[in-house]
């Protein structure tokens, strides 16, 4: 497992954008991200792979976020644009310690997670 630390979050109006970072203290195969609301599952949003930089999205949030790697930095970063009001959620950054030759979009799939990060986006 490695350490994963998150930045970012906060308050936006809808239609706004914000920006989320995720360091990883290690070596990884796969970062992503995952949302959380109040009373609701885990949900994956998107995620990279860092070998071939291949991505996958959730359809909610297809042309509206947007996920990006830096190499030398070993950070992923989550860019989100035209935020909804159902966007809001405790968003966490996760990571594959394995190899993968596909991005994967399963919970199960990511060993690694950091502490989550709140994004709240008012209408």
């Amino acid at each position: 497992q490695v350490q994963l630390v998150e930045s970012g979050g906060g308050l936006v109006q809808a239609g706004g954008s914000l920006r989320l970072s995720c360091a990883a203290s290690g070596r990884t195969f796969i970062m992503g991200w995952f949302r959380q609301a109040p009373g609701k599952e885990r949900e994956f949003v998107l995620a990279i792979s860092w070998s071939s930089g291949s991505t996958r999205y959730a359809d909610s949030v297809k042309g509206r976020f947007a996920i990006s790697r830096d190499n030398a930095k070993n950070t992923v970063y989550l860019q989100m644009n035209s935020l909804k009001p159902e966007d809001t959620a405790v968003y966490y950054c996760a990571a594959r310690g394995r190899y993968s030759p596909l991005v994967t979009g399963n919970r199960a799939d990511y060993d690694s997670w950091g502490q989550g990060t709140q994004v709240t986006v008012s209408s």
